[in-house]
This record gives structure tokens, sequence and C-alpha cells, in this order.
């Protein structure tokens, strides 16, 4: 394929990935920009390697919103196996206990997991990407450090149970940002008195997003082409990512001013809250804040 942008392209906007089990969050981020030969790529919302599913993937500008999409809310679908804790809290780890549990029932089960909806705290697990002095927090499990961490709260919108059998219990999670599933599956364990790690998760939802809605990255090296046509045919623009923030169309004083960084006066008024950004036509020029006084001040510009 050919290279006539030595630092890459300037490609805006962002590719919903299905990531695949084994492959880090920042590998598929790495293999998605070297495919679309992207100047500047990053992700949102985190997967383990173990964890499949919705991985947006933002080119660009696109990179601005990043912080706006983490706040929406996430869905799953989980097994986890029940007798056996590890200290990854998946299967990828070592088993550091053993207990009964073929005593349990799948009414008990699923009562036990039914339990935890609703608003929960949680204690991030010390796998994770939680950094503690600008060290992540896995680093230091690698080294056989652990290190207090404080509960968080969290909201479990919705447990789904699916199935339960042989030791293995099978959830549909709808939960708020911030939620380790993991630790969700730990805590059910701990509830029932046996123990329990996943052994497989998959993120089938994202805000809106659904995960059909997806594309493979073996499916994207398919679509590959010198030209990168194919390619940048499937790229989402970020507006449409964020449906459920307010537009606004500016006029043309209004759109230079908010360009050059200004705060601008609108003829809307309400509580404080985000609002998209467009010009007269219908280019997205980012994300500003609304005040009670009618006021717009800019916030993540793409301009």
């Amino acid at each position: 394929m050919s290279r006539r942008h030595p630092k890459g392209r300037d490609i805006n906007g962002i590719i919903l990935l299905d990531k695949d089990t084994g492959l880090s969050s920042n590998a598929a981020l790495q293999k998605v920009k070297r495919l679309f030969f992207a100047k500047k790529a990053g992700h949102t919302g985190a997967l383990d390697p173990l964890a499949s599913g919705i991985l947006p993937i933002c080119l660009g500008q696109a990179t601005k919103i990043a912080g706006f999409l983490l706040d929406d809310d996430k869905r799953y679908f989980v097994r986890g196996k029940l007798g056996q804790t590890t200290d990854t809290l998946d299967c990828e780890g070592k088993v550091v206990s053993t207990q009964p549990f073929e005593q349990l029932s799948e009414a008990e089960v699923f009562e036990t997991a039914k339990h935890f909806q609703g608003n929960i705290e949680q204690v991030p697990p010390m796998y994770s990407a939680l950094k503690r002095e600008g060290q992540p927090l896995y680093k230091l499990a690698r080294q056989g450090i652990e290190v207090e961490r404080k509960a968080r709260p969290v909201t479990i919108h919705e447990i789904r149970c699916i199935d339960y059998d042989n030791g293995v219990v099978t959830l549909e999670v709808s939960c708020s940002k911030g939620t380790y599933i993991r630790t969700l599956i730990e805590d059910i364990g701990k509830q029932l008195g046996c123990g329990a790690h996943v052994i497989e998760l998959r993120r089938t939802g994202f805000a809106h997003i659904d995960v059909s809605q997806t594309i493979k990255f073996s499916d994207l090296e398919n679509l590959a082409t010198d030209d990168y046509q194919r390619l940048d045919e499937i790229i989402l623009p970020s507006d449409q990512m964020l449906p459920n923030i307010q537009d606004i169309t500016l006029d043309n004083e209004q759109a230079i001013d908010i360009k050059y960084g200004r705060t601008i006066q609108c003829n809307r008024q309400g509580l404080l809250h985000k609002v998209k950004l467009f010009d007269q036509n219908q280019n997205f020029l980012g994300i500003g804040e609304l005040s009670q006084d009618g006021t717009i001040a800019p916030k993540r510009l793409f301009v």
C-alpha cells in the first residue's frame, strides 16, 4: 500500500471495532491506526485482552470526544465460573482458592446475582489500568504488590440471568461507566460463599451502539486498498456518536468567534449542559457548554 503521507493521513471520525479476544485495547488501536495510516488515533473504554466486543477507535480530531464517550453506559455478555477465584478475577490468572458450588441451585445463583442491581460500590481490581502515583495497578500486581483501593459507586441498571449449568452462570449486564464486570462476578461468588471468576466477556452495547454495528479487524483488512477509499467509507462522523447531546446551529459570526475560542451569546437558556455546535453548512465544529445566561463556551473544538 502506498505511503504518500510520511507522517500519516489527516482523517477524522470513528471506527466501531469488534475487538477480538486475546488482544489488548492498545494493540487493537495500533493495528487499526496502521491499517488506515492515520496520523492520530485513540480508543475509548478499554477492554481486557480476555474480552471481545465494541471498542470505538477515534481517528484524528475525533479523539477530542473520547472523554464524552467514556461517560456512556455499557452492556456486557458474561460467563462466570463458580467455585474458583483467581488473582486476575478471570480465567487468565492463577487459581488462588477452590470451594464447592454443587450445593447451589439455579434459583439461588440467579437470586444472588439480581441483588447486585441498582446503585452499588465496587473495589477496583488490582489487575486494572487504574494508576497509583503514575503506576498502573496491573504493573504493581505483576510484582506481587497489592495496594489499598477505595470502593467506588457504580450503577448496575439490569442483570438478566440467561443460564446456569454445572457451576457456570451466564448473564447480560447493563451498567454505568466505571463498572468492572470481573469484580461483579467476584462479588457474586463471594455472596454465594464459593468464589467465582470470569471465563468469557463480551461488550455488546456502548451508549446507543449495538455490537451488530461493529466490524472485525479481519474484515477491515479485506477493505484495504492503495487509495484507502473503501476503508474511509466506513468511518463514522464524530457527532453521530453523541446522539444525546443537543445540536445548536450557529450563524457565521458566532461560528467565527467559537473557532477563535471565544464565548458567544445565543438565544437559548437552560441548565448548564453540553451542546454540539454546527455552522450554517452543518459542519461539526465541536462541543460547547451552554450556561443559564444563554452563553456558550467552547469545550472541545474540531477547528
